[in-house]
């Protein structure tokens, strides 16, 4: 489902107008999460991180009413929700793309989570080639803790939220994690990245 945003009475109209009109619109921001739940309880009770940290990704997204909005020309929408775009590894290096609805039951989410990267793996590239706009694109680079990340863009009418992590860095005892988010900032300011974050790491303390 989705819905119009009414210009008239969002908080944020001015805002949106006046980034939309920018050839850059887009910000990313990278912090830390502490993950060591994740490692530790969970791990040990054998869930899988990957599809763990992509279930605490869609925690935060669904949170922020912004981060499932989209800009159509001058109009805003926004979805009830979204459905999580994973970039799925292959053994040869290469890549193919799942397609996961949000659930917000825990298990029936991760079964189905599997469930779509092991289709994924067997598929095409399956790239949504613009058709769509209700996703957010996911991706983990579990070789790099890195410290800032930004993404390839088709150009600055795109305003889907990608959401990557890196390598999980083990210091003291505790386990954390690099997150980058890249938004559009005619939808999505500082608070509401600050918002996400602050939802993805309830979700990875669950």
């Amino acid at each position: 489902m989705e819905r119009i945003v009414d210009l008239a009475t969002w908080p944020r109209a001015d805002q949106f107008r006046l980034f939309r009109r920018y050839a850059r619109p887009h910000f990313a921001t990278t912090a830390r999460v502490d993950v060591t739940h994740l490692m530790t309880a969970m791990k040990l009770a054998g869930h899988s991180p990957f599809r763990a940290c992509i279930r605490a990704v869609g925690a935060g997204l669904h949170a922020v009413p912004e981060l499932r909005m989209r800009a159509r020309g001058g109009t805003v929408m926004e979805h009830d929700r979204v459905e999580l775009s994973i970039t799925v590894p292959l053994p040869d290096g290469n890549f193919r793309y799942a397609y996961v609805p949000w659930l917000d039951d825990a298990a029936a989410f991760d079964a189905l989570c599997r469930e779509r990267i092991e289709a994924a793996r067997a598929g095409a590239l399956n790239a949504n080639s613009g058709e769509r706009d209700d996703l957010a694109y996911l991706s983990c680079l579990p070789w790099v803790d890195f410290t800032a990340l930004d993404n390839a863009l088709p150009g600055p009418e795109d305003c889907i939220p990608r959401v990557s992590w890196g390598r999980i860095v083990e210091r003291d005892g505790r386990h954390a994690m690099a997150v980058a988010i890249q938004v559009h900032h005619a939808l999505v300011d500082g608070r509401q990245v600050g918002q996400f974050f602050a939802a993805l790491q309830a979700a990875l303390d669950r």
